[in-house]
């Protein structure tokens, strides 16, 4: 990832400062290799203290980068024999889902995620991650393949959110994201999820009923994007970083809340390839587990993964009598008339 956001301004400005003093140490042919260590010590150490110690907003702010990999980039570094398969049947092809059939270590697997573009006109293509209901009926399409020939589903989750405009509502949007949520928990096979980036809204849920789901450690992941939470508060967008301070979507609050199973490192900055590696590592070590599980035990699995999510306490003490007034009131003498 670059160093671009505003919080690694710092960042940014030492690493120019060490290029320079590197460049200038070549030109001259003089030894400041003693001067860079230094500088490149306290990168380290500056780095360390800025990325132990983000807030909900700026983990936001790394979610939403253009730069982030998409779940194209990490099927083509953690499968082999990837083959995309498009359309719902129904409507159309939604490019903002992809899926298809794939092999993770030889074993045949079914992979679906969102996918967002890398510029303006992929993303206009993709509709900036967000599906439409031919999108959700898609995923739905191959999570029943997946069912029906034993296949795991691993699905990758990096939306704002379910589209939104009127002629989604019209073809059914809603409609679809439930019959998601409600076919994947009837599904026989093991079922990991994976938040990639921004796990938003109903959008997000509609690939996100899994008996394992994970994070990477800087995305998020809400019930609703900060920005619609501060318009629904505040009716006001742009205070999208005070809701993620108060919404606990980081992968570090949804684990202590029993949200989520895992959390997947990030070693910033770090190639595509590291990172792939280690999310590949961790959906093995799950599927290892999930594997030994009959069909029924995987259905139970999932169930009792939802229905602890939440706490909540109850007041046995005895409820507290108030007695009436002796007086009567201008209401009592309307009614009584």
């Amino acid at each position: 990832m670059r160093n671009d956001l505003p919080f690694e301004q710092t960042l940014t400005e030492l690493r120019g400062k060490i290029e320079d003093l590197r460049s200038f140490s070549t030109d001259k042919k003089m030894d400041f290799q003693h001067e860079i260590s230094v500088l490149e010590e306290r990168f380290d150490t500056l780095k360390d203290e800025i990325y132990n110690n983000l807030t909900a907003a700026q983990k936001m702010q790394i979610a939403r980068h253009p730069g982030r990999p998409t779940t194209l980039d990490y099927i083509r570094q953690m499968f082999t024999d990837f083959f995309e398969m498009q359309g719902d049947r129904l409507f159309g092809d939604d490019q903002a889902i992809v899926g298809g059939i794939a092999k993770l270590n030889g074993i045949p697997v079914t992979v679906i995620g969102h996918q967002k573009g890398r510029n303006t006109k992929e993303n206009l293509s993709r509709n900036f991650g967000m599906p439409h209901p031919e999108g959700f009926r898609k995923a739905l399409r191959l999570m029943h393949q997946a069912n029906r020939f034993n296949r795991p589903l691993i699905t990758f989750i990096d939306t704002p959110g379910a589209f939104p405009g009127e002629a989604a509502e019209e073809r059914g949007q809603s409609e679809a994201i439930a019959r998601n949520l409600y076919e994947m928990s009837k599904l026989d096979i093991p079922v990991i999820c994976i938040v990639i980036g921004e796990g938003g809204s109903g959008g997000a849920l509609a690939l996100g009923v899994g008996n394992r789901v994970m994070m990477l450690e800087h995305a998020i992941y809400s019930v609703a994007s900060p920005n619609a939470a501060a318009a629904i508060l505040w009716k006001d967008a742009s205070k999208a970083e005070q809701a993620a301070g108060a919404m606990k979507i980081t992968a570090q609050d949804l684990q202590e809340l029993g949200i989520i199973d895992d959390i997947i490192p990030e070693p910033s900055p770090t190639s595509i390839e590291v990172q792939a590696a280690l999310m590949k590592n961790a959906v093995l070590r799950h599927l290892r587990v999930l594997q030994l599980m009959d069909k029924k035990q995987l259905r139970e699995d999932r169930y009792k993964k939802f229905r602890k999510m939440g706490t909540f306490s109850f007041d046995t003490s005895e409820p507290k009598i108030q007695k009436k007034s002796s007086k009567v009131t201008h209401t009592e003498i309307l009614i009584n008339v």
